[in-house]
Parts: structure tokens; sequence; C-alpha cells
């Protein structure tokens, strides 16, 4: 299988769709503190609008797998960026916190389904030898759009407030008008409609929860669980642990200055995504998982720790984004090999999402403790999630190199 205009295509589609949809759902998390003040709220409750949209993206990235088997690849992410784009602008109007928390929690709807279809659309489509790579490209767009983010909130929050930085966020709309018209749906995935129908959602479920896939299902779900846990109890926060005063367990460098050091963090993760998915189509899926995963899980503790001096945070940060982000472009590749193609959408949409659903306690739990100990503190809980999620994936089978039937 070669390479051309068509694998190109979709894998550009896909990366800008996963950039936008990062720095959509980012912008909350730089007006986090904003936000804050505005409403009155802890950091608790705060933590708790964040943790809902991360529920719905658990039930809008399960759906969107099932959908994707059914209706299409393409055709499910162009329906994500429309939801994400179009209710990330209504968050502008939130006068409440319970608006606030609806119109989040649908943009986590279409957080979800962008990844469930967009990281299946790229893997059906690029041949076994460059798929950890295709995958660590569009997971690099998320390191891309949540630097936009970072740049829009020091340009627009200092001068206009959160409203307008949420408004902007209604431009990815535009992108699915250019996925519409271009990309393909996968030839792997025209064989299977042909072949046979789709299941039913009911049927594919159970398929799921029975032999020989329910024990892979199971395990699956539970690293899942384990490692999106610290990755959005950690990431969530990491912006305002930098930006909130040393007697609160933060970084002491206020909001202006903490993007600087947000931006070498995500500098870091581009490259965390690219090198994961080259070392997963080398060495294997399992090594590139384990290696950043453990990585990320013995560096946390010495960059969150109290009184950090900024030197150590400059040196940290981007090492913390590199093995705190890459480890997803093996997330991608594995699980599309894992299961067939009648399923492999709904597989890889409840896995993935019902550990999102789980993970949505985190910026709760990080929140609750960051109130009572400072949020240094809150974020060192999130690598022991880490080491246990990274020793877990020496359950699962070696899939590189597998074809996708």
């Amino acid at each position: 299988m070669s390479v051309g205009r068509r694998e190109w295509k979709t894998l550009f589609a896909a990366q800008l769709g996963w950039m936008l949809d990062g720095m959509d759902v980012m912008l909350y998390a730089f007006a986090l503190t904003t936000v804050q003040k505005e409403f009155g709220l802890s950091s608790a409750a705060a933590g708790s609008v964040a943790s809902y949209a991360l529920i719905t993206s658990a039930v809008g990235g399960a759906l969107a797998g099932y959908f994707a088997d059914r209706y299409g690849r393409a055709r499910v992410l162009v329906w994500s960026i429309l939801t994400y784009s179009v209710f990330t602008g209504l968050t502008a109007t939130a006068g409440s916190l319970w608006e606030l928390a609806l119109w989040r929690g649908l943009v986590g709807i279409g957080l979800g389904a962008e990844w469930s279809a967009g990281t299946v659309l790229v893997s059906e489509t690029w041949p076994a030898k460059y798929r950890g790579r295709a995958i660590g490209f569009v997971q690099g767009g998320w390191a891309i759009g949540y630097s936009l983010a970072a740049a829009l909130a020091a340009a627009i929050l200092p001068h206009y407030g959160w409203r307008y930085l949420f408004a902007i966020g209604t431009l990815p709309a535009l992108l699915a008008i250019w996925v519409q018209r271009h990309v393909e749906e996968p030839e792997v995935w025209r064989r299977s409609r042909e072949t046979a129908p789709a299941l039913g959602l009911g049927e594919a479920l159970r398929t799921l929860v029975r032999p020989p896939l329910v024990r892979r299902v199971a395990t699956v779900t539970t690293i899942c669980s384990f490692v999106l846990f610290a990755y959005w109890g950690l990431f969530t926060w990491t912006p305002a642990y930098l930006a909130s005063p040393v007697e609160k367990g933060g970084a002491g460098l206020g909001i202006v200055k903490s993007l600087g050091w947000v931006l070498a963090v995500q500098a870091g993760s581009f490259l965390g995504y690219m090198f994961c998915g080259w070392v997963s189509d080398r060495l294997g899926r399992r090594p590139a998982f384990m290696f950043f995963t453990l990585s990320a899980a013995a560096l946390i503790p010495f960059y969150a720790r109290p009184h950090a001096d900024v030197r150590v945070l400059l040196v940290l940060g981007p090492l913390i984004g590199f093995f705190g982000h890459g480890y997803f472009s093996t997330f991608g590749s594995m699980l599309s090999e894992l299961f067939p193609s009648a399923i492999r959408g709904t597989a890889q949409g409840l896995c993935y999402n019902f550990g999102r659903g789980v993970s949505a306690l985190a910026p709760i739990v990080v929140g609750a403790v960051a109130d009572q100990r400072g949020i240094g503190a809150g974020l060192v809980i999130t690598g022991g999630f880490f080491a246990v999620g990274g020793l877990l994936v020496m359950l699962l089978p070696e899939t590189k190199g597998g074809e996708l039937a």
C-alpha cells in the first residue's frame, strides 16, 4: 500500500480537526482563574465544569465510535467538528455556572467524537508500517491547538475578557466544510459495509462483552481509565499551577508570564507525539507506551513540588510535555489494531471513552486537593496513575505492523 494524495488529505484533515479541538477545549483551562473570579467559584467547583465536559466527551466518543462504524469515519468527523465549534462559541453567552456547564458539556460531546472518528479514519487509511507515525502526526495537532489557545488567551484575556476568547472558538466550523468535500471513507470500511450490513448497537456491544474480545476490552478500558485520569488531572490544572502564587502551592508566575512556560510544555509535547509514533513503529506499541508513561510518572513530583524554582520549571516543562503526551500516539494505532473493522470504531470509542468518563473525576480530585494543600500537591497524585496505566499495557498483545481487516 502506497502513500498518495488521498492519504495525505486524510492525515491533514484529522490533524487539523484534532488541533482545533484541542484549542477549543483548552480555552477553558486558560480562562479557569478568570471564570472562577467572575462566578465566585472554588477550585473544586471550577474543576467540576471541566469534569462535566469530560463526562459528556465520553458519551460523545462512545456514540461516535458506533456511528463511525455505521455511517462512515469521515462523516462523523464532520459532525464532531461542527459540534465543538458551535458550542464553544455559545460558551461566551453563559450567565451562570449552570449555563457554563451546559455549553462546556456539549463541547465535550464534540471532543470525544472527533478522536473516535479521526484516529480510526487515519489508522484505516495509512499503511501498517507508517501507522504509528501517522497517528503521532495527528496527535501533534493537540500540542499546536494547545499552544494556539495559550496565544489567544495571552492576546485576548487581559484586554477583552474570557467571553471574547470563547467566541473565537466558532472558527473551526469552516474546516468541516473542507472535510465534507475532500476526505473519502477508507477502503477497509467500504469493503466491510459491502460484505456485511452494519451491526446494530446492541449486537456490537454484545460482541465486545463476550469471548474472545471481553478480556481485551476490559484491559484496554482499565489502561485508558488510569492514564486519562492522570492526563486530565495534570494538564487541566497545569496553567493554574503555573499562574497561582507560591503560597497557594503554585509556581507564582502570573497569567501572562506562565503562558511562556505553557508553550514550552507544548513544544515538548509536540516532539513527544512525533517521537513516540516513530518508536512505536520501530520497537512496538507496548515498549513505547511504557517508556513514556513511566517517565511521566517519575518526573511529575519534581515538576509540581511547592516553591519550584523557575529554572527547574523551564527544564522540566518540555520533558513533562514530551512524556506526558507522547504515549497518545500509540493509543490510536494500538486500539485500531486490537479490533476488527466491523466493530473497530465502537470498540475504540467505548474503551477509550469509558476511561475518559472515569477521568472526569480527575479535575475535581486535583481541585479538591488544591483547596486543602495547594495545586502542586494535587498534581503529584497523577504520577501514580501514569505508573499503573503504563505497567498494565503488558497484559495486551504486541500489534506493531499488523494489517487491518
